[in-house]
């Protein structure tokens, strides 16, 4: 995280609360055109600078955004190490496996989808036009990200990468369908977190990310709005990997710790590693159902670092339970200027969950008052995605702190 504070729970109250966020002035080579500070999709221009952008000169009618800077403007994943020379090996540790520790994020991530777009087929790589528009995208959300967005801040990283998905299989980069048993489970599921629009109204209405708990493995490694880092501490026999966002540390055995029973499951389940070459292999299971898709998850990870500033991050989720396949996702993780893992002082009795709760009940208490004087039920104002969505109700208006 490359600031001195955590937002998470200002963020949360945002959305329990229905504020909204102020709209400001980006100046591209276009004029002035207007730019909320909540994310623009990626891959479109929304929200971005004009064509050219501050300080660029453009390439005319060959997409929206911004010249990219030197490190954006070739496919990072050719520039590592292990790519431009295959014997290259990663340093190693004095007790002689690869060393992988260190912190890094997933922030380069952003701007490539999860699952492959139609038009790509089984291709993995984008056309030099293709990367260049993605570029130009990514280093015009990286301006906005540094210099228009106010206090729900975004985080980029400073390279693009030429991945056409982060999902390499199946061929054709997409998830399997899931099993009709999981389908039904999750229809019949209630709405939960203020990420949706259910009433807050009770503490199960919460997610188990609202309640600072879990963002689950493997999905702490995936790039959000901030806090992507991840950091190894590496021992002969262990490995520690924590998350930056909702800091839970995971350990990977590398030695003959056993397993628990079966009946044991965690938010994390039972890692264990090994070392293959430069690789390291790690099979994870004894997951609960709250954070892994099911109990029936086995998930295995690749670390392989490839470069002194990149590490090849792949998992394939094998769930039976979930999923009609297996499937495998690959991502870079990297270094940023000036990046280190901070405290996530998030937890459970987080403000977010209390001020919700609150809110719930204030209109509960006025909705009361207008039956007992024969007055209309106050409309319940939007609120939760419809803050990110811009349909809030009330005044635009900066958010400061007092």
């Amino acid at each position: 995280m490359q600031r001195n504070v955590t937002a998470w729970a200002l963020v949360a109250a945002m959305a329990v609360f229905g504020l909204t966020i102020v709209t400001v002035k980006a100046q591209g080579g276009d004029g002035q055109r207007a730019a909320t500070s909540a994310a623009p999709q990626q891959g479109d221009g929304a929200g971005r600078a004009g064509r050219g952008g501050r300080g660029g000169r453009g390439f005319g009618g060959r997409g929206r955004g911004m010249d990219p800077s030197e490190i954006r403007s070739v496919a990072a994943e050719t520039t590592a190490a292990k790519y431009v020379d295959p014997n290259w090996q990663a340093p190693r540790t004095p007790w002689g496996h690869p060393e992988i520790a260190g912190e890094y994020s997933s922030d380069d991530m952003r701007g490539v989808p999860t699952g492959r777009p139609e038009q790509y087929g089984t291709r993995e790589s984008l056309t030099e036009e293709e990367f260049l528009q993605r570029a130009r995208g990514d280093e015009a959300n990286k301006y906005s990200s540094v210099n228009t967005e106010t206090f729900l801040r975004n985080e980029y990283g400073i390279r693009t990468f030429g991945y056409t998905s982060l999902i390499v299989d199946p061929p054709d980069g997409q998830q399997p369908p899931m099993t009709a048993e999981a389908l039904a489970r999750r229809q019949a599921e209630p709405e939960r977190g203020t990420f949706s629009n259910v009433v807050l109204a009770d503490f199960d209405n919460f997610s188990l990310y609202d309640r600072c708990i879990s963002r689950g493995v493997p999905g702490s490694v995936n790039a959000v709005l901030y806090g992507n880092g991840v950091r190894f501490v590496q021992a002969p026999d262990k490995i520690v990997m924590t998350y930056e966002m909702v800091h839970e540390s995971r350990v990977i055995h590398l030695d003959d710790t056993p397993a628990p029973g079966p009946e044991v499951k965690s938010w994390t389940g039972f890692s264990r590693g090994r070392w293959e070459g430069d690789t390291l292999v790690v099979e994870t299971t004894h997951f609960n159902e709250q954070t892994a898709t099911s109990e029936d998850l086995k998930l295995t990870e690749w670390f392989t670092r490839v470069d002194p500033d990149m590490v090849e991050y792949r998992y394939r989720i094998d769930d039976p339970t979930v999923y009609t396949a297996p499937y495998t996702v690959r991502m870079m993780l990297t270094t940023q200027p000036n990046y280190f893992v901070m405290e996530y002082s998030c937890h459970e009795g987080n403000s977010a969950v209390v001020m919700g709760l609150a809110g719930e009940r204030a209109y509960e208490r006025s909705a009361e008052e207008a039956r007992a004087k024969g007055l209309p039920i106050p409309e319940r104002a939007p609120r939760n995605m419809d803050v990110y969505a811009g349909n809030a109700s009330g005044p635009v208006r900066e958010i400061g702190f007092e």
